[in-house]
């Protein structure tokens, strides 16, 4: 049973970072791509970043350019982001999922399958 679960998120002040953490199980991680989405009230949900099963295919949303990074950890079949420079317009619900292959592709939402419950991110002074 495919599983992914969120953690990490919290009230953080601008300018402040956050390491959200994508726990799986039921499948390896380093055979599938893992991204990372949000979703702010009244928004559509967003690619923020991707990785592939090669390190060289990272796929980068607009807001994440610059100030996230994505790492996955295949000992421990997790997928972190961690997020620098955090600005409010960061504030959402961000979500974790596993891809039908390898490929971020264009990180479209088609192609994620199974998805976490998400975190919640506030960033507010």
């Amino acid at each position: 049973q495919v599983q992914l679960v969120e953690s990490g998120g919290g009230l953080v002040q601008p300018g402040g970072s956050l390491r959200l953490s994508c726990a799986t199980s039921g499948f390896t991680v380093d055979n599938y791509a893992i991204a990372w989405f949000r979703q702010a009230p009244g928004k559509e949900r967003a690619g923020v970043l991707c990785i592939g099963n090669s390190v060289r295919n990272t796929v980068f949303g607009d807001s994440a350019k610059g100030r996230f990074t994505i790492a996955r950890h295949n000992v421990k079949n997790t997928v972190y982001l961690q997020m620098n420079n955090l600005k409010h317009e960061d504030t959402a619900v961000y979500l974790c999922s596993k891809a039908r292959g390898s490929s971020c592709g264009s990180m479209s939402e088609q192609e994620f399958t199974s998805w976490g419950q998400g975190t919640q991110v506030t960033v507010s002074a």
